[in-house]
């Protein structure tokens, strides 16, 4: 450091990775602590509080009392000694090791001071720096085996492929869900979420909320579930959520069926897969979401990606918050260990047609997927009546919506119609084949709109036409 950069910290002020001392003192140890737990920074010795230099004799002996207060703390702290001019600059590294204390505690920097934290701050320093894991931590209210659930085990065990008659506590020990004290088994963290009765009893934040909503934003939701039956189970549970609202295409090549999600099945299962396993679980107040919208799904987690870890870092490298949970969930070939999640589910978007996924990392890390062109175009063609010979919907070929019964249909829902109203007006006398063939397409279209958003099966429902059928109804008579 020249005396010109010298210059220009005492004109800066003490601030977040500066601090000024007139002498060395026993407060010194403090400000290396603190600075090694935020950023790094330096240490003018010398210098008043007001910017003042004042001078500090440079000698062996004041360098090494630096160094050893240095390494007196826990871990030791890395400093690099400079004299400039009359000031001694102590350059602190920010610690590999995080946190760092010394005899008189835990220290950080805020602003241009120097903070012991409390405990509650300690606790969450630990956990931020990744050395609290709540997956391994032990949970003492689960008592087992009264709260241990045996068919979530055996299934467990089915899914692993663990064969024989294994005593059950050594599997569970063996596999780390829970260990040994006494002659009583303690389970940790990671077994209670597989192996509990009532999991949401022990952590409330447990589960996974599923909505469908009717447009493109979470003003009108036509359906919404909480699934908290376990890991495992909720992880299935979503996936039937999302196919139960989804459509599924196909296409008929060389005399064989294909069937075409509008979704891919398998990246939505490993982004959902992902959002459990590395979810920050010590957030109590925020749990899993996925979110199906008009135009996308969202696979929200909560706590963003984990530390040392950035979006450019996605498919390349792996940081695992939760590595029992991982390793849990692996065993019965949920996931890869190889930290390829990512790349999977990249590889399976474009393997399936679909657009590229979009992750943010904002707090939550949000997986976003786009549909599937092909049966979102599919969808409009079989509303209109324009359903090409060669790709095919679940909707019966035989019995394609002709446009006049379309048009029939949008023209009396100018004015809310019942679905009796819309079926006469097609002229269906099967009501399941009028949904199926034409009432639904058209919904899912964008065309017909329902007016009781909440309960789409009452007694009281009514159909009405969008801006979409206006179009539609607009284009087709233009063409006659």
């Amino acid at each position: 450091m020249k005396q010109a950069d010298l210059e220009i910290l005492l004109r800066e002020g003490e601030g977040s990775m500066l601090e000024y001392k007139e002498a060395l003192s026993s407060s010194l140890v403090r400000e290396l602590v603190a600075f090694a737990n935020t950023v790094g920074g330096k240490i003018l010795l010398g210098v008043r509080d007001d910017g003042t230099v004042i001078g500090v004799a440079d000698s062996n002996a004041l360098r090494a009392r630096i160094q050893d207060i240095a390494r007196n703390c826990d871990p030791p702290v890395e400093v690099r000694i400079e004299p400039v001019g009359k000031v001694i600059v102590v350059h602190v590294r920010e610690s590999d090791a995080k946190p760092v204390q010394c005899s008189d505690g835990f220290f950080w920097r805020q602003g241009s001071t120097t903070q012991k934290l409390r405990r509650v701050e300690i606790r969450d320093f630990f956990r931020r720096e990744g050395q609290i894991r709540f997956d391994l931590a032990l949970c003492p209210r689960f008592r087992y085996p009264q709260d241990f659930d045996r068919e979530k085990y055996t299934a467990w065990l089915r899914l692993a492929g663990i064969t024989g008659r294994p005593r059950t506590e050594d599997v569970l020990v063996n596999i780390e869900a829970a260990e040994r004290s006494g002659r009583t088994l303690v389970f940790r963290n990671a077994g209670v979420l597989f192996f509990a009765r009532n999991v949401r009893h022990f952590f409330n934040q447990a589960y996974i909320t599923c909505l469908l909503a009717k447009g493109a934003d979470k003003v009108h939701i036509l359906d919404r579930k909480d699934f908290d039956g376990g890991i495992v189970a909720d992880i299935e549970d979503a996936l039937r959520f999302i196919e139960r609202n989804t459509r599924t295409a196909y296409r008929i090549e060389r005399l064989k069926r294909e069937n075409i999600p509008e979704y891919p099945r398998k990246a939505l299962r490993e982004a959902i897969t992902n959002a459990v396993m590395h979810r920050d679980w010590f957030i109590e107040g925020a749990n899993v979401f996925v979110e199906i919208y008009t135009d996308r799904i969202e696979v929200v987690s909560p706590g963003g990606l984990p530390k040392g870890m950035t979006l450019a870092d996605l498919g390349r490298k792996s940081v695992r918050r939760n590595a029992l949970i991982a390793d849990l969930l692996h065993r019965i070939a949920f996931i890869e260990k190889a930290g390829t999640g990512i790349k999977r589910i990249r590889d399976e978007v474009r393997e399936q047609g679909c657009p590229e996924p979009v992750f943010e990392n904002n707090g939550f890390f949000t997986a976003i997927f786009r549909p599937n062109p092909e049966v979102r175009s599919q969808a409009v063609a079989q509303a209109t009546g324009q359903v090409e010979a060669q790709v095919g919907s679940q909707v019966p070929p035989k019995y394609p919506p002709s446009t006049p019964q379309v048009a029939a249909v949008l023209e009396t829902a100018r004015q809310e119609s019942t679905r009796e109203a819309l079926q006469q007006a097609a002229g269906k006398r099967d009501r399941k084949h009028f949904r199926l063939t034409v009432l639904n397409p058209l919904v899912a279209a964008g065309m017909l709109e329902l007016t009781i958003l909440d309960k789409p099966r009452s007694s009281r429902q009514r159909y009405r036409l969008t801006q979409a059928g206006i179009a539609h109804l607009t284009r087709t008579k233009e063409k006659k």
